[in-house]
């Protein structure tokens, strides 16, 4: 069942909350019986619990949840930036914030528990932040017509945007359920967008600490889609008409010099790990890293700005979305202009990806390597485990295809390596039959991380690097109820707030917590902050509580200062012409109390 805290009446919803798109979006990965069948009740200290309708009556009421919590302050518990309703271009305003939602589809809460937790571990899951080499000749800005993700009117202020993202994570003092200070922070994928050196090294500068330029190619002047007067695209200093300007967005004199302007970043002050994504290992996130005559033109001096034809366009895009190879026709290519080269545009390698990882200069607050360790670069291997406190131990799995395409799997020699994880921390799992097992094992609870969820790791594709058959993710789903002690599997990819239910019929001790997130690229930009609670009675809470950036929610459009520019950030990525809605999820994906029983109690 799934309940709201009502603490300060009723708010109108059309101002604190993004209503799915339709039913099937408000249903799609939450269990809908426990959304239909909810009533009132008396809960915690007599405080009232307000109950939502059906899916096709009311909505549930909206409050805030300051008496059961350490503090709200810094997450969208306190505010949270929303256009307001209407049509048009709409500026972002501080909305009520996001209400405490208690789900009880695992496990039902007991009273007194808030006086009776202890906090076991926290920690901040960000995703997708796809730090970009904006002036790249290796993108493919035209497609976004038909692949809206191709381009994004606001993504050359992202470097500034992740670094006002640090500083937010910085500024909180620990979880606002528990009051627990932070143990790890975890990045769970597409790190970068287009797996360049130069994006990799900014992206690791960011997290670590340090100061970047985020300029390639001419010192002196930026080279994009922006400022070559196309009006396909959002060219902010000109003061000529194009598709974003008759959306109402707003012309932005001296816009590039501010964002070619040095970035700083504190870095991450607690112990952070690294997750691949399909963007860290793929061209464009989709085609495979060998592909000699792509790989060329990353550090070429000219941009393909067109396909020749529009077949041929179709036929790249069909590739992009998992339909087979790219197949243009011989002078597909004839729409070019030029571009300043540069050689730190290079893609990198799996193997250099972890590697990098491994240089001191990129230590921060540690640990060494970030997850990966020696072995794993030998190995060319990019999964690993890692404590995020005591009696509780991260997975850190690689989900990309080195075969290519945006979806993911696991290899052969990656699932047996996890199933040995699994059963050396288990004193009691259940076999590939079925049958109950024991040893003598301390037990520890697992939280998975990667950077498919379950849906999209849907990729079969043998690579051909001797891995062997790939593990989509309806058989990853039945694996982890084998084990009593996985309790969530935390994921993005879907840039969207999706928090799903994986019930067990027969032991509720051997069911989980899927935990998805919005990305910090397309709005809402969010991350998140996870708290794993024993509540002493038999159950266990996990807090899910999203942050933003440390960015202002209007900041003036001649600003300097850098949370103000990642103020526009926000603002052009809520407008994009793209943006769905329904990355925001619902109520019950945004900061929740999860319950299941506890896995040896």
């Amino acid at each position: 069942m799934v309940f709201v805290r009502q603490a300060e009446g009723p708010l109108d919803h059309a101002k604190g909350k993004w209503m799915p798109e339709n039913e099937d979006e408000l249903t799609r990965n939450n269990d809908k019986t426990a959304r239909n069948t909810l009533g009132r009740r008396t809960f915690l200290g007599g405080m009232t619990l307000v109950a939502a309708a059906a899916v096709t009556g009311t909505t549930p009421a909206l409050a805030h949840a300051s008496k059961r919590l350490h503090s709200t302050a810094g997450t969208t518990l306190e505010q949270v930036g929303l256009r307001d309703p209407g049509s048009g271009y709409r500026r972002i305003q501080a909305q009520r914030g996001y209400p405490l939602v208690v789900r009880e589809e695992l496990a039902r809460g007991k009273s007194g528990r808030d006086d009776r937790r202890h906090g076991l571990a926290a920690f901040v899951q960000v995703t997708d932040l796809h730090v970009t080499d904006v002036q790249s000749p290796m993108r493919v800005e035209f497609l976004h017509p038909l692949a809206g993700p191709a381009f994004r009117p606001h993504e050359a202020l992202g470097p500034l945007a992740t670094a006002s993202l640090v500083r937010r994570v910085n500024s909180l003092q620990g979880g606002p359920a528990t009051g627990r200070a932070f143990d790890a922070f975890v990045s769970t994928g597409d790190n970068t967008d287009n797996h360049e050196h130069v994006e990799l090294d900014w992206y690791l500068t960011l997290l670590a600490g340090g100061t970047i330029v985020p300029n390639t190619g001419a010192r002196d002047r930026w080279e994009s889609v922006q400022t070559f007067g196309d009006p396909l695209f959002y060219n902010p200093e000109s003061h000529r008409s194009d598709m974003y300007k008759r959306a109402g967005f707003p012309q932005v004199d001296g816009y590039f010099r501010r964002v070619m302007a040095p970035v700083s970043s504190s870095g991450v002050k607690i112990p952070w790990y690294a997750v691949f994504g399909n963007h860290d290992d793929s061209i464009q996130g989709t085609l495979p890293s060998d592909w000699g005559l792509l790989k060329a033109m990353y550090t070429s001096d000219r941009k393909v700005t067109g396909f020749a034809s529009e077949k041929d366009v179709k036929a790249y895009v069909q590739a992009a979305q998992g339909g087979g190879p790219v197949a243009v026709s011989n002078d597909a290519v004839s729409l070019t202009r030029q571009v300043t080269a540069d050689e730190r545009r290079v893609p990198f390698t799996p193997f250099e990806f972890i590697k990098a990882h491994l240089r001191d200069c990129v230590d921060g607050a540690g640990p060494h390597g970030h997850g990966f360790s020696e072995n794993d670069l030998n190995a060319v291997r990019g999964y690993y485990t890692f404590p995020i406190a005591d009696g509780v131990t991260g997975i850190s799995l690689d989900s990309t295809n080195r075969a290519g395409y945006t979806s993911g799997s696991i290899d052969d020699r990656q699932w047996k390596w996890l199933k040995s994880v699994l059963r050396a921390g288990s004193s009691v799992y259940y076999d590939d039959l079925g049958m109950r097992q024991h040893r003598d094992a301390s037990d520890t609870m697992f939280v998975l991380f990667s950077h498919h969820d379950s849906k999209t790791m849907n990729n079969p594709v043998l690579p051909g690097d001797g891995t062997g058959i790939r593990h989509l993710g309806p058989e990853l789903v039945s694996l982890l109820s084998h084990y009593p002690n996985v309790i969530a599997w935390v994921n993005g990819h879907v840039h969207a707030n999706n928090i799903t239910a994986h019930h067990h019929a027969l032991d509720a001790r051997r069911s989980w917590w899927e935990i998805n997130t919005a990305s910090h690229v397309d709005f809402p930009q969010m991350a998140r902050v996870i708290e794993l609670a024993d509540n002493h009675d038999g159950t266990v809470s996990i807090f899910t509580t999203l942050i933003e950036s440390n960015a202002p929610y209007q900041a003036d459009y001649d600003t300097t200062d850098p949370d103000g520019l990642a103020s526009l950030y926000r603002e052009f990525g809520a407008n994009d012409i793209h943006t769905m809605t329904r990355r925001l999820g619902t109520s019950v994906d945004h900061n929740t109390e999860l319950l299941l029983a506890h896995p040896w109690a």
